[in-house]
């Protein structure tokens, strides 16, 4: 230990690194600070910093343990990472690997997504995250995507930074509020191009030697990797580049043995009409030869020239539809956990490959293994399921271990008391996010089925009180906004009756699940529906 008795002026103590440099000066040991009486000290040394003054090393000591101990704990604070995405849905093998080299894990719907991680999808795997500014990335089959940078905050967008890297396969990314208003700090990396953002949605298809793109709306701009274009390098490359929009009629693509970028036409590639036939065809298929014929509609050749228009094929069906998602899955849905209970796209686009928004609809009628998982869940009290439902079990499936909270005629919800019959208020406020929802359009020309977009849940357990919102789409009544706020009941009911729509539902008594049915009256006819929502 140095015996010196210089003094120290601790003001001068302005950053960790100087902390430790005075900590290894002076020779402190950890073991040390139990015996210092810090209290008495402490008080003693922030007077004497107060006044100006110096002091010898025996005092600086415990301030010195302590300063370090608390801008260790400060810097370990600010060093552990914070979540940057969340998996919504998963098919099929896939796994995330933490940092590159690590053993992967399989990822489940719900799962968080840190930067540094890297998505890896199999031959049926196909992922879906949602990023903290409401970006969305779509990871298709035998994929590897790596989350390089991910700085968003929500009070400052436009100072955000975006770092992805496709290594391989295709993936899809919907912008979010960062990407939106720092177009500047974007940048996806495929092994031999830089991809920067003017826009909202765009496919990537990436190999070792090759890269693919197409722009459903916005605009892209791709370059080639050069000594002013570095793959270490945030944002779009001016150099070499070639801006894609939306709406061309081809892709943009770049090769290893192409000094620039170029535009395939879309003569070059099968029309949308064309692939959608044969994939649908694929579907009709059964069991292993379902993906085998899916695969073979787009690629029927295996020649050098095939394999390209299969890379071409693939980005632009990503791109246009969805058929090929409802195919993997199909052949994926055996391999889906529990509680991943829908299994589908949650992208809707129109037939010439817009935006259209997300339906939380479920393709097919779920099944109580599906749900086996969930406190609350919908059940029918009478008959066969029609058509358009999606949410409900039967009677008895539905009231195994759950009791019915709220009811209509048809439908009922019922609730699982495991967790107690009582809900806590310190839960205060809460919100939650829709996961499943189906909805209806009843007027004299018939019942017709309409797509859930989007919907918000806050419930404040303090006041007794919440509010949702959900937006409803079909081609017979539009865009429909459905609004309400309401009271939150004891025994976890969910209230709001007006003149021309209701909304009645429960929460779980561990507040983590909620669900409710709506009805709304149009001029010309009914929306009906329910709903299931998770917490956030």
């Amino acid at each position: 230990m140095v015996k010196t008795h210089k003094p120290q002026h601790v003001t001068g103590i302005t950053s960790l690194s100087l902390i430790i440099n005075y900590y290894h000066q002076v020779g402190i040991r950890p073991l040390e600070v139990l015996g210092l009486q810090l209290l008495s000290k402490l008080n003693m040394i922030i007077r004497m910093i107060q006044s100006g003054r110096l002091f010898p090393v025996e005092f600086v000591r415990p301030l010195l343990t302590a300063l370090l101990l608390a801008a260790s704990s400060l810097v370990q604070a600010e060093l552990e990472p914070s979540p940057v995405a969340e998996v919504t849905l998963v098919l099929g093998a896939s796994v995330v690997r933490q940092q590159y080299g690590s053993e992967g894990v399989q990822i489940h719907r719900g799962d968080l997504i840190y930067v540094g991680d890297r998505i890896e999808t199999r031959s049926n795997g196909h992922v879906h995250l949602r990023f903290r500014d409401d970006a969305l990335v779509s990871v298709r089959p035998n994929s590897r995507l790596n989350i390089l940078r991910y700085d968003y905050d929500p009070n400052r967008p436009s100072e955000s930074t975006i770092k992805f890297e496709l290594e391989e396969g295709v993936t899809r990314a919907i912008s979010g509020r960062a990407a939106k208003e720092a177009r500047d700090r974007f940048r996806l990396n495929t092994p031999i191009a830089a991809i920067g953002v003017r826009g909202t949605d765009f496919v990537v298809s990436a190999g070792v030697g090759s890269t693919r793109a197409k722009v459903n709306e916005g605009a892209i701009v791709m370059a080639p990797f050069s000594e002013v274009c570095s793959a270490d390098g945030i944002g779009p490359c001016a150099s070499n580049a070639l801006e894609l929009a939306g709406g061309a009629l081809g892709l943009a693509a770049l090769d290893q043995s192409a000094p620039l970028p170029r535009l395939i036409p879309a003569q070059s590639v099968r029309t949308p009409d064309f692939m959608q036939a044969e994939v649908q065809r694929a579907a009709a298929s059964s069991g292993s030869q379902l993906q085998e014929s899916a695969q073979a509609a787009i690629a029927p050749e295996n020649s050098e020239s095939s394999k390209e228009q299969e890379v071409n094929n693939e980005v632009l069906l990503e791109g246009v539809t969805t058929v090929k998602v409802r195919v993997d899955a199909e052949v994926a849905a055996g391999k889906v956990e529990d509680t991943d209970f829908i299994p589908s796209d949650p992208i809707a686009l129109s037939d010439d490959g817009a935006l259209v928004g997300f339906n939380y609809t479920p393709p097919e009628l779920l099944t109580s293994e599906q749900l086996s998982r969930r406190q609350l869940v919908w059940g029918r009290y009478f008959g066969e399921p029609t058509l358009l439902d999606r949410l409900t079990l039967t009677f008895e499936e539905a009231s195994q271990s759950r009791s019915a909270a709220i009811g209509t005629l048809e439908f009922g919800l019922f609730r699982s008391e495991s967790n107690g019959r009582a809900i806590s208020s310190e839960a205060g406020l809460v919100g939650f996010r829709l996961t499943s929802a189906q909805a209806v359009y009843n007027s004299q020309t018939g019942i017709i089925a309409m797509a859930v977009n989007d919907g918000s849940l806050d419930i404040n357990f303090q006041d007794n009180s919440f509010s949702t919102f959900l937006t409803l789409n079909s081609d017979t009544t539009g865009i429909v906004d459905f609004m309400a706020t309401g009271k939150l009941f004891d025994g976890g009911f969910l209230r709001a009756l007006e003149a021309t729509q209701s909304v009645r539902g429960a929460v779980s008594f561990d507040t983590t699940e909620a669900g409710y049915q709506f009805v709304k009256n149009l001029p010309l006819g009914t929306v009906s529906g329910l709903t299931l929502w998770d917490s956030k």
